[in-house]
């Protein structure tokens, strides 16, 4: 039986936050992360409330190779508690829904942006979800009036636990 068949715990399990750097895209750990990243449309992103009590929410995002950084946008405070959260407390974990595949949880800090414009005039975001709204039956622009509020998240760690093929 080769490895591949049989492989060791430490393959299977590294699971230690490490600090976050992605893997090098070319190898198929970095490849799974990065198209993970890339073309999920929803990930889990849990805040804290004052009380401690965590609150996971799934939301829309994009990945930004560039800063790297998430951006998802919100609606505003008072219409969701996701914004006092972040101000009372900027560390947020995220992380993806899926049993059958690998498991990817990054730690982070989430700020309100101010430099990026509303999610219908973010070109790659309109791309990724006007399908998905106009299944809900809403335009790109009444998404963004919805939920117009930029966040940034600077990744600071990440788990990465490969699923055995």
């Amino acid at each position: 039986m080769s490895t591949q068949d049989n492989p060791s715990l430490e393959d299977v399990m590294h699971h230690r936050a490490t600090t976050f750097q992605l893997p090098d895209p070319s190898t198929p750990d970095g490849e799974r992360i990065a198209r993970r990243l890339h073309d999920e449309p929803f990930i889990w992103m849990t805040t804290v409330d004052a009380e401690g009590t965590p609150h996971p929410l799934p939301v829309g995002f994009l990945w930004d190779d560039a800063q790297s950084t998430l951006l998802t946008y919100s609606a505003p405070e008072g219409e969701r508690d996701r914004l006092g959260h972040i101000r009372q407390n900027p560390r947020v974990s995220l992380h993806f829904g899926s049993v059958s595949d690998d498991v990817i949880v990054i730690t982070g800090e989430a700020f309100v942006s101010s430099t990026d414009p509303a999610s219908d005039q973010q070109p790659v975001w309109v791309e990724k979800y006007q399908s998905f709204f106009s299944r809900l039956g809403m335009t790109m622009q009444r998404a963004a009036e919805a939920a117009p509020v930029p966040i940034r998240i600077r990744p600071l760690t990440l788990r990465y636990v490969r699923t055995p093929r």
